[in-house]
């Protein structure tokens, strides 16, 4: 009697649990793009800085100008001259205003701005007088005060991001110039099989195209794991031992092919004593290989066919190289979208269909199966029209146009 299916959930917590952290490293700023933090920033300084203004024009006491109108200007003296970037902080008097611009420190009397397009003369007649127009709604208006975003020692990215232009930028707004993040994990990407020529090759008959080293070059690169190696070996044994016996730099080893029931699983007859070799109730990617080398890099033995390989590598590598850098979230989100069309699914087995979404109406998003073979693990062709897979629980039999979809998007 055979072994039952393990669950997507059992297969994923084992792996979590074998997966270490990275070493950690500080690097600046300008070196961090791509990377997880592995610890909290926090702010340097207050921001903003100090009170700024927030519009070109006039420094001013509010209660010289609270009644000032169209009808009732109220003409102001104007006494300096503040660029952004100065640091003088001129005396204000009742009467008086200061000529100011956006982002230069408020002088400690104004309580307001009043920008040029509420006076009579704008920046073309600024220097010598004001004539405000209308008031400033209130005390404070259009004037950035200290710290109202941020507090010097405030958290500003939380440990566990991806690091991108954004977070960084708002860490150098605070005056932070380097962040302390997770080495990105290295990792080597074998595929084997005899079977398997260079893309570009002329086959001879029964070869075909090798497409995994490429595909999985390419979820590595994109999980922010470092790519070490890319490599080919036949259904010779000795060839996988022999490379095997040079990753032993690599964190993460990921196989495709070789680990099904046939008579030359290359992967599972080299390492059927060391590593973990199951089946997942799922569709596609059933055969999986999972464990620790002697090397000490995770192996991860993927099935052959590319479909497959998309797939476990979205359901248990990616997850753990994401692990292994501290990431706060291992998991993409999910969107729940109407069927565009039925389509049967496997019994027993979580499906996973490479996907495309219709985003013609705005409001109201389709999915479909991006190939019509849905999710046959050898179409590769039909993975250049994937944008999403649509994840269909192992208890539903069948998906009806209409019936609503769990869909991970994935470009």
């Amino acid at each position: 009697m055979s072994a039952p299916l393990r669950t997507v959930e059992e297969q994923l917590h084992d792996v979590l649990a074998a997966v270490d952290p990275t070493a950690t490293e500080s690097v600046p700023l300008t070196d961090a793009t791509g990377l997880t933090l592995a610890e909290d920033v926090r702010a340097r300084v207050d921001v903003p800085v100090f009170d700024n203004s927030a519009m070109d024009g006039f420094a001013v006491r509010h209660a010289d100008v609270a009644g000032a109108g169209p009808d009732s200007p109220v003409v102001l003296r104007v006494v300096a001259d503040l660029p952004a970037g100065t640091g003088e902080q001129p005396a204000l008097a009742e009467g008086e205003a200061v000529r100011i611009m956006t982002g230069s420190p408020v002088p400690r009397d104004a309580d307001a701005i009043v920008p040029f397009e509420e006076t009579a003369g704008g920046l073309d007649d600024s220097l010598e007088r004001a004539t405000v127009l209308r008031a400033p709604r209130a005390v404070g208006a259009h004037i950035r005060r200290r710290g109202e975003d941020l507090r010097a020692g405030d958290v500003v990215v939380s440990s566990g991001t991806l690091l991108g232009p954004l977070q960084l930028s708002a860490a150098a707004a605070t005056g932070v110039d380097r962040v302390v993040v997770s080495q990105p994990p290295r990792v080597v990407v074998v595929s084997t099989g005899s079977e398997l020529a260079d893309p570009g090759a002329d086959l001879r008959h029964g070869q075909i195209p090798e497409s995994n080293g490429t595909l999985l070059a390419g979820l590595v690169r994109a999980a922010g794991a470092e790519l070490v190696r890319v490599a080919r070996v036949s259904d010779e044994e000795r060839e996988l031992r022999e490379l095997l016996a040079e990753t032993a730099d690599a964190d993460v080893v990921i196989t495709s092919g070789g680990v099904s029931a046939g008579a030359y699983e290359v992967v599972k007859n080299v390492l059927g004593g060391e590593i973990s070799f199951t089946k997942v109730a799922m569709q596609p990617g059933k055969p999986q290989a999972f464990g620790r080398l002697t090397t000490g890099a995770l192996l991860f033995g993927l099935p052959g066919n590319p479909v497959s390989v998309a797939v476990s590598f979205e359901a248990f590598v990616r997850p753990a190289l994401l692990a292994a850098q501290r990431r706060a979230e291992l998991h993409r989100p999910l969107l729940r979208l109407p069927a565009a069309v039925g389509w049967r699914t496997p019994p027993g087995r979580r499906q996973y269909v490479p996907a495309a979404i219709d985003r013609t109406d705005p409001g109201r998003w389709t999915v479909r199966p991006a190939t019509r073979g849905g999710s046959g693990s050898h179409l590769a062709g039909g993975l250049a029209q994937a944008e999403a897979y649509a994840v269909v629980p192992a208890d539903v039999e069948q998906v009806a146009a209409g019936d609503q979809v769990d869909v991970m998007l994935v470009s």
